[in-house]
């Protein structure tokens, strides 16, 4: 199924769904990998604890935030392809960037554990139908779909890498 299948588009998730071509999710899986989102590594390794504005994340902190929005994600997407219609609650992602060990670790070894989770969400959507894909359920009070949430699980480190393009790669 495609980008142009969703319904309803979530609001405030479509502009990470958006950012993605209309093509069938488990291309998207094929065409947009951490690699390839994030291939500039030696940039991404030389502004690993920069911050462009006070208060801001590390490319290190982002990198954590894109691998534990997936995992997310990805939950979310298996509940309601089961069709769990229990509502699923909000996270709050300055609270969970707080609480990691992004500032420990490297910008390979958060590649690396983005690159095993991204494995992890193709194994699951690989093996949802149609009907799964399409099954509606609720999160952070917003009606989505597990199409929708994996066209999310897509956009959402683009929107990051445009952040990082935008605002941390003028430090160099």
């Amino acid at each position: 199924m495609k980008r142009s299948d969703i319904n309803p588009m979530p609001p405030f998730f479509d502009r990470y769904i958006n950012l993605i071509e209309d093509v069938d999710i488990m291309e998207g899986f094929e065409r947009y990998t951490p690699a390839t989102i994030y291939h500039q590594s030696s940039k991404l390794i030389e502004l690993a604890d920069k911050v462009y504005a006070e208060d801001k994340w590390t490319v290190r902190d982002i990198l954590q935030h894109v691998v534990d929005n997936e995992r997310i994600m990805a939950y979310r997407a298996l509940r309601f392809s089961r069709n769990d219609k229990t509502g699923l609650p909000g996270y709050d992602e300055q609270l969970l960037a707080k609480h990691t060990t992004a500032s420990r670790r490297t910008v390979q070894d958060l590649m690396e554990e983005f690159s095993q989770v991204r494995l992890s969400t193709i194994a699951l959507f690989k093996n949802m139908d149609d009907e799964m894909l399409t099954s509606i359920g609720n999160a952070n009070q917003t009606e989505i779909s597990p199409l929708a949430l994996g066209f999310v699980i897509l956009g959402h480190p683009m929107h990051h890498m445009r952040i990082i393009e935008q605002r941390y790669f003028p430090l160099l």
